[in-house]
């Protein structure tokens, strides 16, 4: 299928007396499903603004939303150890209840627009990999795809338990993408995620990718992986496609 024409904009999106600065693409004409772009550590950045127009030419309404709003408004950078150690410094400080309802009240920002139908799904990548599993749970999403998100068993945004203890609410169909030369995501948690997805019985699959280091989906970094990443696509485009327009087709 040919990519729609698409347009950008930057919105706001208002959560009690936070205002979110997100990045919206989508095509020219018609209704189509909602998808939530959650970033990596490094803000919505150039990358991320590509992913979200690269799903928007695929017939979605896609929105990447800042998640580190709070503490650093219109932060995005590069990929140098100082930029990581930025970044991460920004995650370390988000919470998991804070995450929740800034990504609700981008579903409810997208519900309120002509051009969306009410079929939600979620895509994530490195810390937004994690967030996009918390975000699994939240009963709008019908398909969440997260790509190598680090910490889901060992810790959650801003204390408690670990993420993973929530896969039992998980709503939907989720993907998981892992790289297995990423030292950040050791294959015995891969292992442990998928081992509660099925104890749930989540409908989902986990993708495990050999040579493939973190972040490789994306072409600005020096570990992108040009086969992996287009299979990754390829994966989610499949469940996006099924889980949001099957049912929205008429």
């Amino acid at each position: 299928m040919a990519d729609r024409e698409i347009r950008t904009d930057t919105v706001k999106i208002h959560n009690g007396d936070v205002e979110i600065a997100a990045y919206l693409a989508m095509p020219v004409e018609g209704t189509f499903p909602g998808v939530v772009v959650l970033q990596e550590i490094f803000g919505v950045n150039v990358h991320i603004r590509e992913v979200t127009e690269r799903i928007a030419k695929q017939g979605y309404v896609a929105i990447a939303i800042a998640l580190f709003q709070r503490l650093a408004p219109d932060f995005e950078t590069g990929y140098t150890p100082q930029d990581i150690k930025i970044g991460r410094e920004y995650a370390m400080q988000t919470t998991a209840s804070q995450l929740l309802g800034d990504i609700q009240a981008t579903i409810n920002y997208l519900k309120t627009r002509s051009n969306v139908k009410p079929a939600f799904g979620c895509i994530g990548f490195c810390f937004g990999g994690h967030v996009a599993y918390l975000a699994a749970t939240l009963p709008d999403i019908k398909a969440t795809a997260s790509f190598y998100g680090a910490g889901i068993t060992t810790r959650a945004p801003g204390g408690g338990d670990p993420t993973v203890t929530r896969t039992k609410d998980i709503f939907g169909t989720i993907y998981a993408f892992f790289g297995m030369e990423d030292a950040s995501i050791p294959a015995e948690q891969v292992d442990q995620i998928e081992a509660e997805l099925e104890k749930h019985k989540i409908p989902h699959r986990v993708f495990r990718y050999d040579g493939a280091d973190h972040g490789f989906f994306c072409d600005h970094r020096a570990s992108y992986n040009n086969a992996t990443a287009a299979d990754a696509w390829k994966q989610v485009q499949q469940l996006f496609e099924q889980q949001l327009k099957s049912e929205q087709s008429s």
